[in-house]
């Protein structure tokens, strides 16, 4: 299996996080991360920022912690990280904190990124450690933070509407 195989199966695995935080009103990120050599894949989460009403619980931050634990260490040198969308700030600084070898991002996020986008963290002088960055499935990515966007709208829509007519 090509190594493009690899990464998208990875990617594929953190879309299944990120629909599962869809099912959970949660933003639709997840994340996974893998063993560089051994291509095993240590954890998987997603969000739960609403779920547990805790503004740090993003999907990065949950796997972080959860691969820390799993190996023992603070330090995720060897380990690579597939998210479905471009890292926010606290989490491109999780990311540089635990030294991980490789970021894998899907979806490009223009209001909150922090990789492409908004600080672009990893190109600050106070980052004291830049993963390898990979785009990757960023169309699949979009299209499911978007229909997750455009559902809370339409709902949001639906109870102002549906309050209206009962004030009436």
């Amino acid at each position: 299996m090509s190594s493009y195989g690899i990464t998208n199966l990875y990617m594929q695995e953190a879309l299944k996080q990120a629909k599962l935080a869809y099912q959970e009103n949660e933003i639709p990120v997840g994340a996974v991360i893998v063993n560089s050599s051994n291509k095993e894949i240590i954890c998987v989460a997603h969000n739960l920022v609403e779920q547990q009403k805790n503004p740090l619980l993003h999907a990065e931050i949950i796997a972080i912690n959860n691969a820390c634990a799993a190996i023992s260490s603070k330090n995720l040198s060897g380990y690579d990280i597939y998210v479905t969308l471009e890292p926010c700030a606290m989490c491109a600084a999780a990311i540089s904190y635990s030294r991980i070898d490789r970021l894998y991002y899907g979806a490009s996020d223009l209001k909150q990124g922090a990789v492409e986008n908004g600080i672009r963290f990893f190109t600050q002088s106070s980052c004291f450690h830049r993963p390898e960055i990979y785009p990757s499935l960023s169309e699949q990515c979009s299209v499911l933070m978007k229909d997750f966007f455009q559902q809370l709208r339409f709902n949001s829509v639906s109870k102002s509407k549906a309050c209206h007519h009962l004030s009436s």
